[in-house]
């Protein structure tokens, strides 16, 4: 069985306009195994935003190749890249992206909301005390996600991405709106989702959490320089 989570070759992207080309990406090569922990730094516009959305399926390169769990996933239509998104990848954004109106529970049951198999009611319950065992909320599970602090509000976002036991977990800044204190307990709680097995792939600008990973790589005008 091979040990690669996700491999990429000759990835590019170019953005048109009438008026220009902007080349996002620009020849990537990554090899990912499965368990790793990989952190990609660099300075704004270099393109690890573009880099994260690619590899979340939520836009195509313009060349190149990207494998997922053994599959060619470069040039999937929308229906099938929106299934393989929903079962095998997790997002965690710098912004949360909760719904206020929801509770914690219902925030991180949202990705079965869109599953083509939905666990029973008793399942899905247990599955919520499990997830937030993990992140160290339990005593939140039926408040409004708009009544936690910041910290907390990430923690519900872990919960969520990872409620889905995806195969890649991709994390864009994920302390940016977050004091010194939740920072450290959020790069605490990824390395332990690491620790238990998931791959995670991690951008950020941040020295001190591109430290934390096992793997450290940086962009710089599209490219992947080490």
């Amino acid at each position: 069985m091979t040990t690669i989570s996700l491999s990429l070759k000759g990835l590019g992207k170019v953005f048109e306009t009438d008026a220009m080309e902007t080349h996002a990406l620009k020849n990537v090569d990554l090899e990912i195994e499965k368990g790793e922990y990989v952190a990609v730094s660099g300075p704004s516009g270099c393109g690890k935003s573009t880099l994260l959305t690619i590899l979340g399926l939520l836009d195509n390169p313009s060349r190149g190749e990207y494998v997922l769990d053994g599959e060619n996933v470069a040039s999937l239509c929308r229906d099938r890249a929106a299934e393989i998104r929903n079962s095998k990848i997790g997002f965690v954004f710098q912004s949360f992206n909760l719904i206020d109106e929801l509770s914690v529970k219902d925030n991180i049951l949202l990705p079965f909301k869109y599953s083509a198999s939905k666990p029973s009611n008793e399942k899905l319950n247990e599955k919520v005390d499990e997830i937030l065992a993990k992140v160290g909320l339990e005593h939140r599970k039926d408040h409004k996600s708009n009544l936690l602090s910041g910290g907390q509000q990430q923690r519900v976002a872990i919960a969520r991405a990872i409620v889905n036991d995806p195969s890649l977990l991709l994390i864009d800044e994920a302390t940016g709106n977050l004091d010194s204190e939740n920072s450290q307990q959020i790069m605490d709680l990824i390395e332990s989702l690491n620790e238990a097995g998931t791959t995670i792939l991690m951008v950020t600008h941040d020295p001190v959490c591109a430290a934390r990973a096992k793997r450290t790589l940086k962009m710089k005008d599209g490219m992947l320089i080490s």
